[in-house]
C-alpha cells in the first residue's frame, strides 16, 4: 500500500505535477455549471455556454493527446461539456 502510494507521488501525473493539480482546479466549472442549474433559465448566457463547450471539448482533445494521457483532465472536461451542453439546451428552449 505504501509503495503504490508512493508511485502514485512520484508518478509523471502526480500531485507534484500540473497534471493533477490543473484538472483538480477545474472541477469548479463543473461545479459552478451543477449550481447554475437552478437558476432560471432566463439568466444563461448562450456566447458564454457555448464559448464552454469549446472550451471542454478543445481541451479534452488536449488531455488525450497530451503524453503521458491525462484521463483526469478529460474526466473533468467531458463533465463539464455534459453539464455545458445540458445548460445550452435550457438556453435554447427559453429562447
Amino acid at each position: 500500500m505504501a509503495s503504490s502510494f508512493r508511485a502514485f507521488l512520484n508518478s509523471p501525473v502526480g500531485p507534484k505535477t500540473t497534471h493533477f493539480w490543473g484538472p483538480v482546479a477545474n472541477w469548479g466549472f463543473v461545479l459552478a455549471g451543477l449550481v447554475d442549474m437552478n437558476k432560471p433559465s432566463e439568466m444563461i448566457s448562450g456566447n458564454m455556454t457555448s464559448a464552454m463547450c469549446v472550451y471542454s471539448a478543445l481541451f479534452m482533445r488536449f488531455a488525450w493527446m497530451v503524453q503521458p494521457r491525462n484521463y483526469l483532465l478529460l474526466a473533468c472536461h467531458a463533465s463539464n461539456e455534459t453539464v455545458q451542453l445540458y445548460q445550452l439546451s435550457r438556453w435554447a428552449r427559453a429562447q
